[in-house]
Formats: C-alpha cells, sequence, structure tokens
C-alpha cells in the first residue's frame, strides 16, 4: 500500500505545539488518514522526498517561511511539485503549500496588500466552483481561519479559482483533476486559531488591526475542515476513525 505523504515545510510556535500538536497531527486528523498509513517528509529539515509515484498522495502543510525566500528546500519541493503534477498525484496544499504549488506551476507570490489576513473570515464560493468535485458541495458562503502574510498574487496559466474572501481573491485553486490549493487553514479548530491571534497581537496592532475584534470573531468552521476529509475520500486515501 502506497503511503499518503504529509510535506511538512514548518511546524507550529513552541507553546501552541505543546498545547495542541503540530501540523501533521492536525492534517491526519481533518483528512481521516489511518496513522499507518501516513508517512511526514520534513522538507524544512532538508529530509528528501520520495518519487511521486511511490506515494498515493500528499498534503503540503503551512510554514512560517516565505515563498519568496526562495530557499533551497522550498525550490526543491517546487521541483518535486512539477514532478507529481506530471503524474497526475493527488495533492492538497494549504497556505505556504498553496502558495508553494502555485509558484512551483507558474504563479506569482508575494505579500498581501495591507497587512496579513488573520483570524476566521468568510469565504466566497465562486460560479465556476459549481461543477468542481470538491467545491461543488460548498455554500455560497462558509468560514474557514486564516493567517498568512503572503498569498497568491497572479495564479498560473490554466489553473481556476474557485473562492475568495474580501481581502485575497485566491483563496481556492484548481490545478487538474487531482490537485487543489487552499490559502485558509482546514485543519485549525478554533483554540489553535486563537492561540494564532494571541501571539500575532502585537503584529496586528502595529498593522492597524484590532487583535480583540479578531479574537471575539472566531467561530467553528465546519465547512473548511470538511474539505480535507472530501479531499481525502474522493481520492480514495482517507479510512474513517
Amino acid at each position: 500500500m502506497k503511503p499518503v505523504l504529509i510535506i511538512r515545510t514548518g511546524r507550529a510556535p513552541d507553546p501552541i505545539r505543546a498545547r495542541y500538536g503540530d501540523f501533521p497531527h492536525w492534517f491526519r486528523l481533518g483528512a481521516q488518514l489511518a496513522p499507518e498509513k501516513i508517512r511526514i517528509i520534513d522538507v524544512q529539515a532538508g529530509e528528501s522526498l520520495p518519487p511521486p509515484g511511490e506515494v498515493a498522495g500528499a498534503l503540503i502543510t503551512g510554514s512560517a517561511a516565505m515563498v519568496t525566500e526562495r530557499a533551497d528546500w522550498s525550490e526543491r519541493t517546487a521541483g518535486w511539485i512539477r514532478d507529481a503534477m506530471d503524474v497526475e498525484l493527488p495533492m492538497f496544499g494549504v497556505c505556504y503549500g498553496h502558495q508553494l504549488m502555485a509558484h512551483a506551476l507558474g504563479g506569482r507570490v508575494d505579500y498581501l496588500p495591507g497587512g496579513r489576513e488573520i483570524g476566521t473570515v468568510s469565504i466566497e464560493v465562486l460560479q465556476q466552483a459549481e461543477r468542481d468535485p470538491l467545491a461543488g458541495v460548498l455554500p455560497t458562503q462558509f468560514r474557514a481561519h486564516a493567517t498568512h502574510e503572503q498569498s497568491v498574487m497572479e495564479v498560473p496559466e490554466g489553473v481556476t479559482v474557485l473562492a475568495s474572501s474580501a481581502r485575497d481573491p485566491n483563496h481556492l485553486l484548481r490545478y487538474g483533476k487531482h490537485a487543489v490549493s487552499v490559502q485558509f487553514h482546514p485543519e485549525f479548530n478554533a483554540d489553535v486559531m486563537r492561540a494564532y491571534i494571541h501571539r500575532k497581537r502585537a503584529d496586528m496592532h502595529k498593522e492597524g488591526f484590532d487583535p480583540h475584534h479578531a479574537f471575539r470573531q472566531v467561530a467553528p468552521t465546519p465547512m473548511a475542515r470538511r474539505l480535507l476529509r472530501q479531499f481525502a475520500r474522493h481520492h480514495g486515501l482517507a479510512t474513517a476513525r
């Protein structure tokens, strides 16, 4: 049985990790993957990815790093993403993973004008998502947790934009039959979102945002969370527990 890769591009801050766990754990739970079915590769730490043909699919995590830094490990992973697209591997990128997929396939990533987007945000599903096998089941609007400074400013040629927020027009992208990415965090729960807002409160003040308001606006995001599970089920990766 081929494993499902969790491509780790970073890790949660120490205080959050100590209390709530870390990215691979959140992704495994969100996608309902059996522990014995996953393989975690820490690309930021220099671990090598297996050939795409040797895995059943890949989930690409977020990171505190910036895609525009073009670190060696990040660019190597971008090359792997291109190879994975060639063999039509199921892939789901989140936040940094979303930006890295877009960068790898010819899009442009840069800092989001006006400062970071953080908190529980409203996501609008666009008309072109109606027939999408993943986004087609979403309501016209749903809530999602977000925390990012950079965004996909220009999508790659041939990529379909499926959902947007008031701040970021490219929150959900479809790259082909088997590859999608999201800027928001379907793996976050409300407690994790509040922890990130608390950690970033000084930066939010500097950028003119009210962290207290953002903290109070945090709410459950069941539809966003459902996306990871739906992706895994659609591609035969999930094991219901």
